[in-house]
C-alpha cells in the first residue's frame, strides 16, 4: 500500500468509525436500563468500530495509569488464577467470563480522554433512566395498563437496578441544581428539584432495594463536602436525618422494607430462617471460611460453585444454600484469588475514585458511580452481574476520559501561558 493510500485509509477510518464509535456508545448508554440484549449487541458493534480508531500509543497510555491498568490486571491475575482452581475447566472459564470486561476501561477512557461527545453519553443515559421513572409512575397510577412485569412499579430489569439508576440521577440533579441557583437560575433549579423529588418519592414509595438506602447518606455526605466542606457535610447529615425520618413515617413501602429487614435479622440470629437476609448472612459467613483456607492466592477462578457445595451441611435450610454468588464483590474476588486479588480490586477502586479529584459536574458523576459500586459491593457482587458491571465499566471509561481530557486542556492551557510569559519576559 502507498502512503498516499494509507493516508486515505487513516482519513476514512477517522471520518466514519470514530463518530459511529462515539454513538454506539451513546446507544449502549440509552440500552443499559431497559435491554440486556441490546446493551450486549451494542457493545460488540462499538468494540467492532471503535478498535481501528484507536492509536497504539493511546492506549498504552492509559495502559500505564493506575486507572487504566488496574482493571487489566485484575483481569491478568483472573487468568493465572486458571491454572490452580481445582474445578473442570468448563467451570474455570465460566467463572473467568466475569472478568473479560475489566479490558474495555483503558479504551474507554483512550476513546474519551480524546473525544469532545462524551456529554452526549451522560446526557443519554439520563433520559433513559427518565424514561424509566415516567413508566414506572405510569404502571403505579394506571394498574390497567397492557404490561405485565413481575415486580410492582417495575417496567424492566429488576428493583435493585432501578433505583440505584434513579440514585444515581437524584444526587447528579441535586449537583446542578446547586451550581444553577450560584448562577441565580432560580426557574432551572426549581425545575431539578421536582424532577429529583420525583425520583425520591419513587425509591420511597414504589420500589427500592436495601442497598440503595447504604448507598444515600455516603453520597449525602459526599455531596455536601464537595459544595460546602465541613459546613455541607453538616448540613446533609441533617437533611438526610429529615427527609429520612419523614419518609419513614410517610412511606409505608419504605417502612415495610426496613421492618422486614429488621425482623429477618433477628429471625436469622434465632432460627433457620430462609429469608432473603439470612441467606445473604449465611453466604457470607461461609465465604469468610473459605478464605481462611487459601487466604493468600484463594481456590482460583471460577472455584466459587464448588467451595459453596463443600460448606453445604445438612438437609434443609438455609445451612444448606448453593451459590455461585457470595453477594459480596469482595469475597467474590478473595475465595477465587485471595488477599493478592482483594488488594488488587481495592486498589482499583481507589485509583477510580482518585481518577475524578476535580471539580465541577463530570467528576462528581464518576465519584458518584464509583461510590455506589464500593458501597453496593459490599452486599452484591455486582461488578460481576451484566448490568451493573457494565453500568460501572462505562461510567467510569466515559467520565474518567472526560475528566483526563479536561486535565489535558488545562495543562496544555498553562503551558501556553509560561510560554507566553517567557517570551514576553524576554
Amino acid at each position: 500500500m502507498t502512503q498516499a493510500a494509507a493516508f486515505r485509509a487513516k482519513a476514512f477510518v477517522w471520518r466514519t468509525l470514530q463518530p459511529a464509535a462515539d454513538w454506539l456508545v451513546v446507544a449502549v448508554a440509552v440500552s443499559l436500563p431497559w435491554s440486556t440484549t441490546a446493551t450486549g449487541v451494542l457493545i460488540g458493534l462499538w468494540l467492532i468500530a471503535v478498535l481501528p480508531t484507536l492509536d497504539a500509543a493511546a492506549v498504552k497510555r492509559e495502559l500505564f495509569t493506575a486507572a487504566g491498568g488496574l482493571p487489566v490486571a485484575l483481569w491478568g491475575l483472573g487468568g493465572l488464577g486458571l491454572f490452580w482452581a481445582d474445578v473442570s475447566w468448563s467451570d474455570r472459564l465460566a467463572g473467568y467470563s466475569s472478568f473479560h470486561r475489566f479490558l474495555v476501561i483503558p479504551l474507554l477512557l483512550a476513546q474519551f480522554r480524546r473525544s469532545e461527545h462524551g456529554m452526549r453519553v451522560l446526557v443519554g443515559f439520563f433520559a433513559a433512566v427518565t424514561g424509566v421513572l415516567l413508566f414506572s409512575w405510569a404502571l403505579v397510577l394506571f394498574p390497567s395498563l397492557p404490561w405485565h412485569t413481575g415486580e410492582y412499579g417495575v417496567p424492566v430489569k429488576d428493583y435493585i437496578l432501578q433505583s440505584g439508576e434513579f440514585l444515581i440521577c437524584v444526587f447528579g440533579l441535586f449537583a446542578l441544581a446547586i451550581d444553577e441557583s450560584r448562577a441565580r437560575r432560580h426557574w432551572l433549579v426549581i425545575g431539578m428539584l421536582a424532577l429529583a423529588f420525583l425520583f425520591l418519592a419513587n425509591i420511597a414509595f414504589v420500589a427500592t432495594a436495601r442497598t440503595t438506602l447504604l448507598v444515600v447518606p455516603v453520597l449525602a455526605a459526599l455531596l455536601g463536602w464537595r459544595q460546602f466542606r465541613w459546613k455541607g457535610l453538616f448540613g446533609a447529615a441533617i437533611v438526610f436525618a429529615i427527609l429520612g425520618g419523614a419518609a419513614a413515617l410517610e412511606a409505608p413501602y419504605l417502612r415495610a422494607r426496613l421492618s422486614t429487614s429488621l425482623s429477618e435479622l433477628h429471625a436469622y440470629e434465632s432460627s433457620d430462617s430462609m429469608s432473603s437476609t439470612s441467606v445473604h448472612l449465611e453466604l457470607l459467613k461461609r465465604s469468610a471460611v473459605i478464605m481462611r483456607t487459601a487466604p493468600i492466592i484463594g481456590h482460583g477462578t471460577g472455584s466459587i460453585p464448588e467451595q459453596f457445595r463443600n460448606t453445604a451441611v445438612g438437609n434443609g435450610g438455609v445451612s444448606a444454600i448453593l451459590s455461585v454468588n457470595p453477594h459480596d464483590q469482595i469475597l467474590a474476588v478473595g475465595i477465587q484469588l485471595g488477599l493478592i486479588g482483594i488488594a488488587v480490586l481495592i486498589a482499583m477502586w481507589a485509583a477510580h475514585f482518585m481518577l475524578f479529584s476535580g471539580s465541577g459536574l463530570v467528576t462528581w458523576i464518576g465519584i458518584m458511580i464509583v461510590t455506589q459500586n464500593v458501597v453496593s459491593s459490599l452486599v452484591n457482587s455486582h461488578l460481576f452481574d451484566f448490568t451493573q458491571a457494565w453500568l460501572y465499566i462505562f461510567g467510569v471509561g466515559v467520565t474518567g476520559g472526560m475528566a483526563l481530557r479536561e486535565r489535558d486542556r488545562a495543562t496544555a492551557a498553562q503551558q501556553a501561558k509560561r510560554y507566553e510569559n517567557h517570551l514576553s519576559g524576554a
